[in-house]
């Protein structure tokens, strides 16, 4: 048997790049930094907002937009990837008891293909705060800008940073899993209860033993078609794998 000197350096377990990601995310500090911002330049009613499906493979991109109350300060905000579904809906009652207005919009496959899921992503966004009442004044976004006149702040990994982010994204994702969850018995074979349409092994193994289902989007199909990683899909390697972290974190 061989056996290793007592100084010998073993090598570094290997993790993927979305593995790393997500590292990075749960190290990021959840605040009211830019609603702060936000209020003292004059804004009464902050909406943050976000998408939560974009690397699914299955159904809508789904986004809300919350407008937070601005003296209560819900603890326990961050990413919705990165929290067990049990302390998910826990923290969305709160989000609801806590909020000035809250909306929520979705997207579905078919529009998915036909525009990509960038701009689908968008749209979600852009319907939740078309939907929201009271009218915001100032929007918090997760990365990006939407077509509305309303005064907006795009954030970097907003969902990590902004409670108002965070709490739209806790929302999103808990009305989606909701939704993925009722459908699964109408597409069944493709254990989308558990993986909620993110390509976990027994999803991509349904799709190439079966095929994809009305709702499966079918501009995602290299995705299942192929024995390679693909880069340019690495957003949705990391959400699978932050699917995977929760259900690690809830056990």
């Amino acid at each position: 048997m061989n056996v290793l000197p007592e100084n010998a350096i073993l090598p570094e377990k290997q993790v993927s790049a979305a593995t790393l990601k997500l590292r990075f995310l749960k190290r990021l500090k959840c605040t009211l930094k830019y609603e702060k911002l936000a209020w003292a330049n004059g804004a009464k009613l902050v909406a943050g907002v976000d998408e939560v499906g974009r690397g699914s493979l299955f159904g809508p991109v789904v986004a809300a937009a919350v407008i937070l109350e601005p003296d209560y300060r819900i603890r326990g905000l961050r990413d919705s990837k990165l929290i067990p579904e049990k302390k998910r809906n826990e923290l969305a009652k709160k989000i609801r008891e806590h909020s000035l207005g809250i909306s929520i919009a979705a997207v579905d496959p078919g529009r998915i293909d036909e525009i990509n899921i960038y701009h689908a992503s968008r749209e979600a966004m852009l319907l939740a705060v078309q939907q929201l009442s009271p009218c915001p004044d100032h929007l918090l976004i997760d990365a990006m800008t939407v077509e509305h006149d309303c005064a907006q702040t795009k954030i970097i990994h907003g969902d990590a940073l902004s409670a108002s982010i965070a709490a739209a994204s806790i929302i999103a994702k808990v009305e989606r899993d909701r939704m993925i969850r009722d459908l699964d018995s109408q597409y069944p074979g493709y254990d989308l209860a558990s993986n909620k349409g993110y390509s976990a092994p027994k999803h991509i193994a349904a799709l190439r033993e079966r095929g994809p289902s009305a709702l499966h989007r079918q501009s995602f199909a290299p995705v299942w078609l192929s024995t390679k990683p693909q880069e340019v899909l690495a957003f949705m390697e990391e959400e699978a794998a932050a699917e995977m972290v929760a259900e690690v974190g809830q056990a």
